[in-house]
């Protein structure tokens, strides 16, 4: 199973995003003949980059203009590490430091920047400049990509990036959000995105959510190279039984098996901005953008009156439209003036309906501190009766998480064991009494 890292570009508009992508790679992303006219990046673009040791790696390439700063967050979703460009002659601008917000909100750490057109002007200033917002861990390399100045430079300080950073979704059931499909003549649709986990295979079944139409793979494709399977990455998908405009981008295909399910809301840590305008009350509408997909989303706030800027808070994300969200997932929130407000990551994403003074805050904390005994005291009051299954639950740890174990493999609360023992007896005291 192969696996690719992913890079996405990051940065304000014409400072040279799509030209030093074509010098690194040799391909012009920029595909739609309105790009081309226009001289701008209004779609998602993608490219394969041989880095020096013969790694390949993928290259997505966002549009810098703030009219598509939603189709920054989709592509930068599910990347690995950033690449900055931040020109010498410009330094840094309003959508440089929106780019990084994102970036920051998504929990992308690893990157390096290219000062860009440094034939222009020398790139000390803005070298500065971009220092101050994203800090010292980042190389920074002058570039001129007409020129090729720096670019072998820039390829060695992308390599050292690349080995030192984790994939971040290269665990758990694979999911894939789609962001581009089209169909090709005698194969049918295909569709492309990032694949988040474990990996999909030829021939097997799909699922495509949130419709839940049923597909199968026919075939699998990385760097425009058929594999029998692909871990997380770039991936083109050739799916049988659906036609184009049943997979549009934001939808989620999966392995038909995985048991993923879509929900209409997510419990979430939520984090604003220092920059927001004010702070998010419960009813504030906002669009969130998990993945590729985008929907409108109703904030509740579920401890406190509000959460203000600069501010951390538990709330309930109530979306208009399905999406497919596990725990663990970060999600952006702009708000109705296409402004990057907050982000949010996900502790529950299944969760009931509530709001503030139901206990569902004291109930995420728990989540969020991760303490095994108390997470399982959670499940073990949650279950009730029902009890949970035990068999990888060492006697100690159930034991100071208040549980008994019972035949069968299952473990209950031990004082819902006593309360049904007492309630045992008492049936057979009335029952003899009764006899007699």
């Amino acid at each position: 199973m192969t696996e690719t890292f992913v890079i996405g570009t990051a940065g304000h508009i014409d400072h040279g995003k799509t030209a030093l992508v074509r010098a690194l790679t040799g391909r012009d992303t920029d595909r739609l003949p309105e790009e081309k006219a226009r001289g701008i990046s209004i779609e998602l673009g993608f490219a394969p980059l041989m880095l020096p040791s013969g790694r390949q790696v993928s290259l997505v390439d966002v549009p810098g203009h703030e009219r598509f700063v939603r189709h920054m967050v989709a592509g930068a979703s599910g990347i690995d590490g950033y690449l900055l460009c931040v020109a010498a002659d410009d330094g840094v601008m309003p959508q440089t430091r929106e780019h990084v917000a994102v970036l920051d909100l998504l929990g992308v750490e690893a990157g390096v920047v290219a000062i860009t057109k440094a034939d222009l002007m020398d790139p000390t200033l803005a070298a500065d400049e971009v220092r101050s917002l994203v800090g010292e861990a980042p190389e920074l390399t002058p570039v001129c990509a007409p020129s090729g100045m720096g670019i072998d430079q820039l390829l060695l300080t992308i390599e050292r990036m690349v080995d030192g950073a984790p994939r971040r979704h290269g665990g758990g059931p694979p999911r894939l959000f789609v962001d581009r499909a089209f169909s090709v003549a005698g194969a049918g649709t295909v569709v492309t995105g990032t694949l988040w986990g474990e990996g999909l295979s030829k021939g097997e079944r799909a699922s495509i959510l949130p419709t839940g139409r049923a597909a199968r793979i026919r075939s699998v494709e990385q760097h425009d190279h058929e594999v029998e399977s692909a871990g997380s990455g770039r991936v083109a998908l050739n799916l049988v039984g659906v036609e184009r405009d049943d997979v549009a981008r934001g939808t989620c295909v999966v392995r038909a098996d995985d048991g993923w399910a879509t929900t209409d809301r997510i419990d979430v840590e939520l984090r604003v901005l220092p920059d927001a305008s004010g702070p998010l009350r419960t009813r504030r509408r906002l669009q969130l953008f998990l993945g590729t997909s985008e929907c409108a989303a109703t904030v509740v706030v579920l401890e406190g009156r509000d959460i203000g800027p600069g501010a951390r808070g538990l709330a309930q994300l109530r979306v208009e439209r399905p999406i497919v969200a596990a725990v663990g997932d970060r999600v952006v929130l702009r708000s109705a003036e296409r402004m990057t407000i907050a982000g949010a990551v996900v502790l529950d994403a299944a969760p009931a309906r509530h709001g503030r003074g139901s206990g569902a805050a004291d109930r995420l904390r728990i989540v969020q501190g991760g303490d095994p005994r108390a997470l399982l005291a959670l499940a073990l009051s949650e279950a009730g009766s029902a009890g949970i299954p035990v068999s990888d639950i060492s006697d100690d740890l159930l034991l100071d998480a208040g549980g008994a174990r019972l035949e069968g493999g299952f473990a209950v609360r031990s004082d819902v064991l006593d309360r049904a023992t007492d309630d045992v007896f008492a049936a057979l005291l009335v029952g003899s009494l009764t006899l007699a």
